[in-house]
């Protein structure tokens, strides 16, 4: 889904047969002729999407409200519902264009001010930070438009890549509302999320994951690989910085994000946080506060979102080659580890091994893994889910209660350390000789795609200014829309909501009528 490092892709060999029966013609044709979508890699991409799509419902519903007490359960499972129809559309009107468009080349204020504070927008443009509405309203989509993939010459319909980052963008902010679960109003829990996606999310998605194509990159490669003179190679130069600089800001920088390390779950989980501590702590936290009602709603829960990671992990790839593969793999051997390694840390500290730990250090290892499924080398990520799991338990039974803050279902906990862990650990376990497939550079041998040169400390600085900037931008942006709502229609149930429950003040329904 990312950048111009990616990994190795094998060129594809051409049958000796056709070779010897195609006329010279006809090979000029073919070297010209727009690529066609393959049957299987569109496949694939729709089934992948209808899998993300199970991941937020009914996966995370069930998940959520298998956690909340039973009188908040209905309100939790609309909340999620109600979040994946509302961004569905809202990606249809203009986020797909704002996160997966070429943006303005004017430079954002202040991008020329000599002044300390700001000089490191000097230069920023506004296409490092979000697209454009070129695609507002999916005009221009058709049957017939395609995009690119991470191969020279190979293609998706635009649908099928449209509808696929869909689902991301559905399942993201619905991840936020279990920190501030029980006691945030329904309305406002819209108003937020609404404004949160526009500001947040799609800007985020953008820098990280847009970007020009290999073809595109390669052919600009090509032509001044060609140029005859040195004007020629000018021009050519110019050409081909413009189509490397047509990305976001962190695409451009290399960071490594396979399926949304950073776009998805540190987003998510920050904002998660800072919902949490300004809205408050539920009335009775942490004394009063009933256990989770239901495990065994949330292990059908997290039993769905495994199985849906397979489509959010390896469907990033956005083709079905070997990557994919690894990425498939990956995903499983990284949550059995994850599952694990919070079992029996949970199991040393606390004296017995819980189903809700284990299904918690689960969905820690898919985090971990996500943004390091089709980057690093199975064994690595074994020990990448191993640690996510050790240390998202530390972070969910230690740290959250000595802190105090109540983020009611470890939003923050599993999701955004998890992130974090897996977004620093990819630039480590993507090094060759750790098993990583190593990064791809598409402008040494244009239309192929060439091995890179991998520096550790300048990967690991690269992914952590990527973490950086996703704690400030997701972190800062979602307190200010919190305050914003806050200040308009209210955050915060009443007491009396509170109390009662919200799936009665605000649904008029119960999750159990017995």
């Amino acid at each position: 889904m990312n950048l111009n490092l990616l990994p190795r892709i094998a060129p594809r060999a051409i049958g000796l047969g056709l070779l010897l029966a195609a006329s010279a013609a006809g090979l000029a044709f073919a070297d010209t002729a727009a690529p066609a979508p393959n049957k299987g890699d569109t496949a694939w991409m729709l089934t992948s999407s209808a899998l993300v799509l199970m991941m937020s419902i009914p996966g995370l519903a069930l998940f959520y409200a298998g956690m909340a007490r039973p009188k908040n359960a209905a309100s939790l499972a609309a909340q999620v519902f109600a979040i994946v129809a509302m961004v569905g559309v809202v990606w249809c009107l203009y986020g797909y264009s704002l996160a997966f468009t070429e943006g303005s080349h004017a430079l954002v204020p202040f991008a020329n001010s000599d002044s300390p504070w700001l000089g490191f927008l000097h230069g920023y443009e506004w296409n490092n930070l979000v697209g454009g509405f070129k695609s507002a309203f999916l005009m221009g989509m058709t049957p017939d438009s395609n995009v690119a993939t991470f191969s020279n010459g190979v293609v998706i319909p635009e649908y099928a890549y449209m509808v696929f980052q869909m689902t991301f963008a559905m399942i993201t902010p619905a991840l936020i509302v279990g920190s501030f679960a029980e006691r945030m109003k329904f309305s406002a829990v819209l108003v937020f999320i609404l404004l949160w996606v526009t500001f947040v999310y799609f800007p985020i998605a953008h820098g990280v994951w847009y970007w020009a194509g290999p073809d595109a990159i390669g052919d600009a490669a090509k032509a001044l690989a060609d140029a005859p003179d040195d004007a020629a190679k000018a021009a050519a130069q110019a050409n081909l910085d413009a189509v490397l600089n047509n990305a976001g800001n962190f695409n451009k920088m290399g960071a490594l994000d396979f399926a949304g390390g950073t776009v998805v779950h540190i987003n998510a989980g920050i904002a998660g946080l800072v919902g949490c501590l300004i809205i408050g702590k539920r009335i009775g936290y942490p004394n009063d506060i009933e256990p989770p009602h239901s495990v065994m709603m949330s292990m059908i829960g997290s039993s769905l979102l495994w199985v849906g990671w397979f489509g959010f992990n390896a469907g990033s790839n956005l083709e079905a080659t070997g990557t994919t593969a690894l990425a498939f793999v990956n995903t499983m051997v990284a949550t059995a580890a994850a599952t694990l390694g919070w079992m029996f840390t949970e199991w040393a500290l606390k004296g017995k091994p819980s189903l809700l730990g284990m299904i918690s250090g689960a969905v820690a290892g898919l985090v971990a893994v996500t943004p390091a499924s089709g980057f690093a080398g199975p064994m690595g990520s074994i020990v990448l889910g191993l640690i996510a799991g050790s240390v998202c338990f530390s972070f969910c039974g230690y740290v959250r209660p000595k802190v105090g803050y109540d983020d009611s279902l470890d939003v923050f906990g599993v999701h955004c350390i998890g992130g974090i862990i897996g977004a620093i650990g990819t630039g480590i376990l993507v090094a060759p000789y750790l098993g990583g497939v190593g990064l791809t550079d598409y402008t040494i041998k244009p239309g192929f795609a060439s091995p890179a040169d991998y520096v550790m400390s300048t990967q690991v600085l690269i992914q952590a200014k990527n973490v950086l900037f996703t704690l400030c931008w997701s972190g800062f942006g979602s307190a200010i829309l919190y305050k914003l709502v806050d200040l308009t229609i209210g955050l915060r149930a009443t007491k009396q909501s509170e109390l009662e429950g919200l799936d009665i003040t605000d649904h008029g329904e119960r999750a159990y009528n017995q």
